[in-house]
């Protein structure tokens, strides 16, 4: 194993650290926590979400005016401790509610929502959105029901616009609820991702294999195939997600290309070209992309494919401008 590091114990402390000092301009560290929360918040309902540290930029390089207003980081793949929760949750709180966006995990959800109930006991309005986006598996090793992964990034962004124009706490839980039914997402790797503490991939795929549904944990797949170029990648993934989304020609969509962690932005917009051909060939309305780095899984080489289904105030609030480090 060669990462750049000091000491595996140092990891996340050092992690928030940089990140805080990184973007000064924009957010700050929770003093004794390992939340970064935004400097200077509007009065309006906060957005605060977070889970295991790994997948950065995910979560707290979308803290900043307009997505979120806390993120809180876990140890490397493991969700955050309620406290640290708790904590953010009092620090963001303006008077107007916060809302909790949580990725579907078992941990995370036991946590977030045992924080829920101690904000509550405090008087502070909490409410909360789940995002089960991965439509690759039903359950996995850490979860019951579908998994949440790079669609939680479009849920931070229309949530966060939601909020800032106004919405109360109740109107952002019902229109996250509806948005993540309207979100849907499937990966796919090539390597798996090595945990610093653990030293070694959490999986190995042969130099000439690939594996469709793999979770940004390393959670199993549902298929193992032999390395196929991008143009079938793509068809492979977009017949489950048509299958999912059952659209229609005409019918308007966002895409959003996720890299991994280890896969170049060459790669990713490759891949990106092959998705658009084949919806437009479909005959969909492609009125949003995004293509990037923003829910990797540490060095893990592949990449995720979300699509969204818009309508005219999704697609307001993704293009209002924000200011985060990595939006």
């Amino acid at each position: 194993m060669k990462k750049i590091i000091n000491t595996t114990d140092q990891i996340l402390d050092q992690m928030v650290d940089g990140i805080a000092l990184a973007n000064q301009e924009i957010v700050e560290r929770l003093p004794e926590t390992n939340v970064i929360k935004q400097k200077d918040i509007s009065q309006q309902v906060a957005l605060v979400s977070g889970g295991g540290s790994g997948h950065e930029p995910a979560h707290a390089g979308f803290v900043g005016d307009g997505m979120l207003q806390a993120a809180v980081c876990g140890q490397v793949f493991t969700s955050p401790t309620s406290d640290q929760v708790y904590e953010a949750i009092k620090a963001v709180d303006q008077g107007e509610g916060v809302l909790l966006i949580i990725k579907n995990y078992s941990g995370d959800i036991m946590n977030f929502e045992m924080a829920m109930d101690l904000a509550e006991m405090d008087d502070i309005q909490v409410g909360k959105v789940i995002v089960d986006d991965d439509i690759s598996v039903e359950d996995s090793e850490f979860t019951q029901g579908k998994r949440g992964v790079a669609g939680t990034i479009l849920v931070h962004k229309i949530l966060g616009a939601a909020a800032r124009s106004g919405k109360t706490l109740d109107e952002l839980v019902t229109l996250g609820e509806q948005l993540v039914q309207d979100v849907k997402t499937i990966g796919v790797a090539l390597s798996g991702a090595t945990v610093p503490e653990v030293g070694k991939p959490g999986f190995v795929l042969e130099e000439d294999e690939l594996e469709f549904g793999v979770g940004i944990h390393g959670e199993a797949g549902y298929r193992r195939e032999k390395m196929q170029s991008s143009h079938d990648i793509a068809l492979e993934m977009l017949e489950k997600l048509k299958q999912a989304f059952d659209w229609q020609a005409g019918d308007q969509y966002g895409i959003l290309v996720n890299g991994m962690g280890a896969t170049p932005l060459m790669e990713q917009y490759i891949f990106y070209n092959d998705v658009h051909q084949k919806l437009s060939e479909e005959g969909l309305d492609l009125a949003f992309s995004k293509v990037g780095n923003y829910m990797t899984s540490l060095d893990m080489a592949g990449l995720s494919l979300t699509l969204i289904k818009l309508n005219e105030d999704y697609l307001a609030y993704l293009n209002e401008a924000v200011d985060t480090a990595a939006w």
